[in-house]
């Protein structure tokens, strides 16, 4: 059996929670493949919106099993307040979800060394959140990283004391004023390892092979969003490890001929959190009517998103890397109530016209040129299939398909996951 991916196309909080949770009845395993808790996927139904940060988007479903793969990295911390989170709704999680050994662990010095350097960037901080993900994956391709199988050895504690170590000394090395104590986080930590133990760890290649030669479907989880990918994002503003489908590949152990459907994601507009380059920004009531409509502020950091038109020309180039089979538009529903819709079909980009994304998209080279289109007032959030939809939001889409040659095959009029139209 293929493994499918589930990829979010813009700069993250695009909605793959909530889509893999739709799809989850379709799969018997759900596999996160990168990232970290920096990542929020938000989910709401029975009216109830929970957060995940490290826990797979199926694990509200009694029969899927969620697999944490070789390329997250996992806070003991955080992971085991996102478990006790789901303590109240009977889930057996100790049953339900599994983590590959050759993960990597966050240390509480991981969190200090990323304020550390945050700090010391001033103007120029990249918007990091702070969470430690950076330094842990420094620490991985530094080779110098604590994996979860670690913590099945004997003599763990001692890699640990001598990483942490080696932080703080490179801590003080950033010369800023960070306060801490270490002490009471490592208590902390330690208290958490023990929850993070109880649960199963695997060899998750192995388990993922096996799986599909018994007939298992699997669906393959990303975070955060394509041009965030560390390879092909708006480099240096973004995260710290492969978004795109190729880190499915790696994050998993998954072979690339394995890959089967790749379902691309994105909303109706583009939104953006942290620094970076961000050719559609609106810096008018536009942009504020769409943030607060959209309700666009970051799961997990609370932070606002900035806002823009849908950029065609980043759409087009992340269905290109990702190998884009199947698209769901987002937030449809948020477009509702605007007379006039535009979205970015071409650069001028130093005063050519150009329709790929080039290398550099600083504002001083980059004018999106717009193609404009006529609104519509309906309340798309109370239908239920397409063929309520007003004309002018399939002549919206209509646009869409035509451009990316890919067909959109979910539209989202809401939230909740009832509130998903498939056409």
């Amino acid at each position: 059996m293929a493994v499918d991916l589930l990829l979010g196309l813009q700069w993250g909080d695009e909605g793959k929670g909530k889509i893999v949770d739709v799809l989850t009845s379709n799969y018997n395993i759900i596999a996160r493949f990168q990232g970290g808790p920096n990542a929020g996927h938000t989910l709401e139904f029975d009216g109830i919106k929970h957060v995940l940060r490290t826990i797979p988007s199926g694990i509200f479903h009694k029969e899927s099993t969620n697999v944490i793969g070789n390329g997250v990295v996992i806070d003991p911390v955080v992971f085991a307040k996102e478990l006790e989170g789901l303590d109240q709704f009977d889930i057996d999680y100790k049953k339900k979800l599994i983590i590959s050994r050759k993960a990597h662990v966050i240390l509480p010095t991981h969190r200090l060394l990323d304020a550390a350097s945050e700090a010391s960037k001033g103007k120029a901080k990249i918007g990091s959140t702070l969470k430690g993900i950076g330094p842990t994956y420094m620490d991985k391709t530094g080779r110098n990283g604590i994996r979860v199988g670690d913590l099945e050895l004997s003599d763990w504690k001692e890699k640990y004391r001598a990483l942490a170590d080696k932080h703080e000394a490179m801590i003080k090395f950033y010369n800023v004023d960070v306060q801490y104590d270490l002490e009471e986080m490592e208590l902390e930590f330690f208290e958490a390892v023990k929850v993070l133990k109880s649960l199963q760890f695997i060899d998750s290649e192995e388990y993922l092979y096996q799986a599909q030669k018994a007939g298992n479907t699997i669906l393959a989880e990303g975070a955060q969003g394509s041009l965030l990918d560390i390879d092909f994002g708006t480099y240096p503003f973004v995260t710290s490890s492969n978004t795109t489908a190729a880190g499915a590949c790696t994050g998993l152990g998954v072979a690339p001929n394995q890959i089967g459907d790749v379902y691309g994601i994105f909303k109706a507009y583009t939104t953006r959190v942290g620094s970076g380059p961000f050719p559609t920004e609106l810096f008018d009531e536009v942009g504020l009517k769409m943030a607060k409509v959209g309700n666009e502020f970051g799961a997990v950091t609370g932070r606002p998103r900035r806002c823009g038109w849908l950029d065609l020309v980043a759409l087009k180039y992340a269905c290109q890397v990702n190998g884009v089979t199947k698209l769901m538009m987002m937030k449809g529903d948020v477009l509702s109530g605007f007379e006039t819709l535009k979205v970015c079909t071409a650069y001028n980009y130093k005063g050519d016209t150009i329709t790929h994304l080039p290398y550099n998209i600083e504002p001083e080279n980059i004018q999106p040129i717009y193609t404009e289109f006529k609104g519509w007032k309906e309340d798309l959030t109370k239908m239920t299939e397409a063929s309520q939809f007003p004309k002018e939001l399939n002549a919206y889409i209509d646009f869409l398909e035509k451009e990316l040659e890919i067909p959109i095959y979910v539209v989202s009029v809401g939230p909740d996951r009832k509130q998903t139209i498939f056409r």
